[in-house]
């Protein structure tokens, strides 16, 4: 069967709302406990213990730090070690699974929020349950994104901003279970409960997408066209044996052919033509997660006695603002593309990031150990808001430039390089966190 001819249509964009919401699942556990710090915090403070018992959590657990931490560390493990997974694991596998898996660990959490703990054993339920949902996450998301690879651009880019909306989803759940007026406990477990309903409506979508025309077509073309491929080799040797008569000949000729056609650079040396990008991605996300959100969740209002702004300040100024703009910032390289990617204005954009660091540190964070100079509300979300859209404006153009350096059959490299090193960005950044939240 051929699949030379026109795709299908996507019949009411079906398939790209589908996309997206694939999208917008993969980083859902990423987003929802980084959101929650207030409540994970406040528990660890001994907010609810029995009988009171707060006294004995006084000890600093760095949730924030923490967090961070056991969430990328699996990201990077499993960024080095797909190709042997995806080798040996069917796609099917891998996505169900780890969307059941995802689903069982944020119904784990969701039923712990009425149960009375001692914040020891807290954190370490906690902190295994954040380490185990990402291993499944960093799966779930390499497995994705090669399925989307499959379909035309505009998917991918369906997917990507899918994931960037994953933070502001978050972030009004967690605003509406704030503004909801129930106690502490039910408006949690209302948080909780929504990326349950969230996981298994990713998963009923991704069990879908085979079943609809426009989907079959690209997810069944890769094989096929891989098989017409083959074919087409063996009736080239066959028709070349036959014509000249000389075997071994006529193989040597295609074997050379075939391995011109194929022939990719190594991974050192399309590394050599991407460093620079890749270096960039590296700092980008290595100074974003250094400071969100181990410091920036510190800050407060200087409106204390406004007991209803106090409640949502973090939620609105610190997640709402952040997703936002990052989003913001994500989808402007569509419009403009500046600075240039053999411009060294690039690089030097890059590490301007670095001053954001001592700014946000500098923000009205009660009982820092260093002089607060931007105590106003204001100041702080006119620093996330440029802290945030730089994050998602030079990171897109990091991931959209490295590829434009090397050619065409070396792209699959360069993209697989980079999102090593994008990951390795999010890894560091996290352990940076632990020195920052100390410094503060």
């Amino acid at each position: 069967m051929s699949y030379k001819y026109s795709p299908p249509a996507d019949r009411g964009h079906a398939v790209a709302l589908i996309i997206f919401v694939l999208g917008l699942g993969t980083l859902l556990p990423w987003n929802f406990f980084m959101t929650a710090s207030q409540y994970f915090n406040g528990r660890l403070a001994g907010d609810n213990t029995p009988n009171g018992t707060s006294g004995i959590a006084a000890k600093d657990y760095n949730y924030d730090s923490w967090m961070a931490l056991l969430s990328q560390l699996p990201l990077l493990l499993f960024t080095l070690l797909n190709s042997f997974l995806y080798q040996w694991v069917r796609e099917g596998l891998r996505v169900t699974s780890s969307l059941i898996v995802i689903f069982l660990l944020f119904s784990v959490t969701a039923a712990l929020v009425p149960v009375h703990m001692q914040p020891d054993t807290f954190f370490s339920v906690t902190m295994a349950t954040i380490w185990f949902i990402n291993v499944f996450s960093a799966v779930l998301q390499g497995s994705l994104f090669g399925m989307v690879g499959l379909f035309p651009p505009r998917y991918s880019t369906l997917f990507m901003s899918g994931q960037a909306l994953a933070g502001i989803f978050a972030a009004f759940a967690m605003l509406f279970s704030i503004l909801s007026n129930a106690e502490k406990d039910s408006a949690a477990l209302g948080y909780f409960i929504t990326p349950c309903v969230a996981t298994l409506g990713t998963l009923l979508c991704y069990l879908l997408l085979p079943h609809l025309e426009f989907a079959r077509f690209y997810l069944n073309r890769s094989q096929s066209e891989k098989e017409e491929t083959m074919q087409e080799i063996l009736n080239s040797t066959d028709k070349k044996v036959l014509n000249n008569g000389k075997d071994l000949e006529a193989n040597g000729k295609l074997t050379s052919e075939a391995e011109e056609c194929q022939e990719r650079s190594s991974v050192l040396a399309v590394f050599k033509k991407i460093w620079l990008m890749a270096a960039c991605v590296t700092c980008v996300f290595a100074v974003t997660l250094s400071v969100f959100p181990v410091i920036t969740v510190r800050v407060q209002t200087v409106y204390t006695d406004n007991a209803a702004w106090k409640k949502v300040f973090t939620c609105v100024c610190c997640f709402i603002v952040f997703n936002a703009m990052d989003f913001a910032g994500r989808s402007s390289p569509s419009l403009v593309q500046w600075p240039s990617k053999g411009s060294v204005l690039f690089p030097a954009a890059v590490l301007s990031r670095l001053l954001f660091i001592p700014l946000l540190m500098l923000c009205n964070v009660p009982n820092s150990n260093l002089t607060i100079l931007f105590r106003h509300d204001a100041a702080f979300v006119f620093i996330m808001a440029l802290f945030s859209f730089s994050n998602g404006y030079l990171a897109s153009h990091c991931m959209a430039y490295a590829p434009q350096l090397v050619r065409s059959k070396d792209c699959e490299t360069a993209g697989s390089l980079m999102t090593f090193f994008l990951v390795l960005g999010l890894a560091l950044g996290a352990s940076f966190s632990f020195l920052l939240g100390k410094a503060v």
